[in-house]
């Protein structure tokens, strides 16, 4: 699952690739917890371990995308 971040006054995004086997609506859960508050940090951790924190009063937009296992790629995909 992959979560696409975007940042005010930037024009890029911030992708963090999520582990396998991620509770995609514990995530949503935990993003829409702090996006009430206005407050603080969203810390995500990756694939690989590494922690990523935005503050949550840059964050302009957030994008879940589906589990790694329900995506298709190639002449097959929908």
């Amino acid at each position: 699952m992959d979560v696409r971040i975007g940042i005010t006054h930037t024009p890029k995004e911030l992708e963090v690739e999520m582990p396998e086997g991620e509770d995609r609506d514990k995530v949503v859960a935990e993003i829409e917890k702090l996006l009430k508050t206005g407050d603080g940090v969203l810390w995500l951790t990756d694939r690989k371990g590494r922690r990523i924190g935005v503050p949550v009063v840059k964050v302009a937009y957030v994008e879940v995308g589906a589990p790694s296992g329900e995506r298709r790629v190639g002449f097959g995909a929908p």
